[in-house]
């Protein structure tokens, strides 16, 4: 891995949330109710235009009947009558904010409140501390509260009543936290901002010689053919997918995901895909040719770049990394700061 790159930080299931429920062994690490503060969650579907998007989840009287008090980023006090019941997921917009569209897909950084719909009882909360972003998996996020999102805009407070359904799935219900079966779990979620889930450009045709060939998969994750022949001495580079975001500059925190392979090994060493959690990191953390890759590049964009073992780790072996190792990495420009 580039180093050293700030991983965003992984949530479990804690104390303060109840588990998520099981719903197939494709889903890595699932949980209900989240346990930290603000997170980044993302949303299960393909991406689509801004000016095009169609929510998930439309308002309605289970939604309509949850007001909230208090800034946006502030715990809220919310108040909500007993018994709201719904059997489908509704979603209803409390501040309007001016921010980028919330695409399907995309990762989105999120404050939360849960009740219990039943009872009316806070079920819980995050912390609403900016200063401690937590990264969850695709699959950490209520499929209720990942519904009610979509369409919403950066600076938004939304209020979602989650069905059954959308939240335990078909068991339902969680005795440990007081939910029975058919509760309806309603959410006040403040979105501050989204990131791409993967590189959205349009593609480019490469010129640049002696580079790998990469194959995207659908979800966004690299394949690697590397030349079984000798590296390049130099560093080389080609921009796959051409986004139309903003372009990074020297020193900029980004947030990318990214496959890091060994070019005499044809092995690859390090993968975000693999947890399905990207990395954030001060573009001057990272071996300067990955900095190289990046730096210049818009957010959007899909880059590989062979490193020599000049502008990488040099005769140092670090981790599994050997000691002059020319790196390939394939990297998703996801956001910048």
């Amino acid at each position: 891995m580039p180093p050293t790159p700030t991983k965003l930080n992984r949530a479990s299931p804690g104390a303060d949330g109840p588990p998520a429920p099981n719903r197939g062994t494709v889903r890595k690490a699932p949980i209900l109710l989240l346990s930290a503060g603000l997170v980044v969650v993302s949303l299960t579907a393909c991406s689509s235009p801004a000016d095009s998007c169609e929510p998930e989840a439309m308002p309605g009287n289970a939604s309509n009947v949850i007001t909230a008090d208090g800034d946006f980023g502030t715990a809220p006090t919310v108040d909500v009558p007993t018994d709201v019941y719904t059997p489908t997921t509704q979603s209803t917009t409390l501040i309007e904010g001016d921010g980028d569209v919330v695409l399907p897909g995309e990762l989105i950084v999120v404050d939360y409140t849960l009740l219990n719909g039943r009872t009316g009882e806070v079920v819980t909360q995050s912390a609403y501390d900016e200063a401690a972003p937590t990264t969850f998996s695709p699959d950490s996020l209520l499929p209720g509260m990942a519904k009610g999102i979509v369409c919403a805009t950066g600076g938004s407070r939304v209020a979602v009543a989650i069905s059954a359904e959308d939240a335990f799935g078909p068991s339902g219900g969680n005795p440990q936290f007081g939910i029975e079966e058919d509760d309806t779990i309603l959410a006040v979620m403040d979105v501050h901002r989204s990131y791409l889930a993967k590189a959205d450009g349009f593609p480019v045709p490469v010129t640049t010689a002696g580079l790998p060939s990469v194959v995207t998969a659908a979800d966004g994750t690299p394949g690697l053919t590397i030349p079984k022949s000798d590296p390049p001495t130099d560093l080389r580079k080609a921009t796959l997918l051409q986004g139309s975001g903003d372009t990074v500059e020297a020193g900029d925190l980004v947030t990318v995901h990214y496959t890091g392979a060994l070019w005499n090994e044809q092995t690859i060493f390090d993968s975000s895909w693999d947890s399905g959690t990207p990395v954030q990191f001060s573009t001057d953390q990272v071996v300067p040719g990955f900095a190289d890759a990046v730096v210049g590049a818009q957010v959007g964009s899909q880059v590989v770049v062979v490193v020599p073992p000049s502008e990488g780790y040099k005769d140092v072996a670090t981790g599994s990394i050997p000691a002059n190792s020319t790196l390939v990495f394939v990297v998703d420009i996801l956001g910048i700061g």
